[in-house]
């Protein structure tokens, strides 16, 4: 089973670099498997080019390396809080895309202009506030994961799988490895296209609410009808 996690986290990885949301060594995906409790993750400072198998990290949600002949991604107790808050994520991911980095450094949140962006999030992809000098001081990667979830206090993790961490970079996370990437895609997608309508209309609005559900639910609600579904025929 590890093995596995550890190939799809590889994978991941590269996978990143293909859809061009990371470069040289920045970003890194991890995954859990619930059933051990048991983390794999990117090494600290490798570029995805260079990475292999056996390079990938395995640790408990205590931190404690149990496999790998690399040090972990320095940004692991950031994924390790995320995953001890929320137990119905399975892969976090990290990045530094372009735009979506736009937005976390000048610390604005990604707005919600149009349906394209309700597809995937409900409502205004949040950014973080900044760490206080106490919490720099400190642990700083797990203060950030510690960030991000008190940054979610009254908002479904699965409803909006995203964040900007003020200053620094966006985080990514779905039920999945498969879909924590893409919602990492789709963060950078949103933020393009956010930048780009502002520029045509700086006075925009935001989409409203009504829309904005009506584009996510039936998507993603209890009642969702967009996509394909096993259909009934009669005998």
């Amino acid at each position: 089973m590890l093995e596995r996690l550890k190939q799809q986290v590889c994978r991941a990885n590269k996978e990143l670099a293909r859809r061009g949301l990371v470069m040289s060594t920045w970003g890194n995906v991890s995954a859990i498997d619930r059933a051990t409790g048991r983390v794999a993750i990117k090494p600290s400072g490798v570029a995805v080019a260079d990475l292999r198998l056996r390079d990938i990290a395995i640790l408990d949600l205590d931190g404690v390396v149990l496999e790998g002949n690399l040090k972990p991604s320095t940004d692991t107790p950031s994924h390790l809080e995320i995953y001890k808050a929320w137990p119905q994520i399975g892969s976090v991911v990290h990045t530094h895309s372009l735009y979506g980095t736009m937005f976390a450094q000048a610390m604005q949140p990604i707005p919600c202009l149009g349906t394209t962006h309700a597809d995937y999030f409900r409502g205004d992809i949040p950014v973080t506030r900044e760490l206080s000098s106490k919490e720099l001081a400190g642990d700083y990667e797990r203060n950030t994961g510690l960030l991000i979830v008190r940054c979610f206090r009254g908002l479904n993790p699965l409803e909006m799988p995203g964040v900007l961490v003020a200053r620094h970079a966006p985080f990514a996370w779905g039920k999945s490895l498969d879909e924590a990437v893409d919602n990492a895609e789709m963060l950078e997608l949103m933020a393009r296209l956010a930048h780009g309508t502002y520029q045509l209309d700086p006075d925009i609005d935001p989409a409203p609410t009504g829309l904005v559900n009506k584009h996510y639910l039936r998507k993603h609600g209890v009642g969702a009808y967009y996509g394909q579904k096993p259909v009934r025929r009669r005998n």
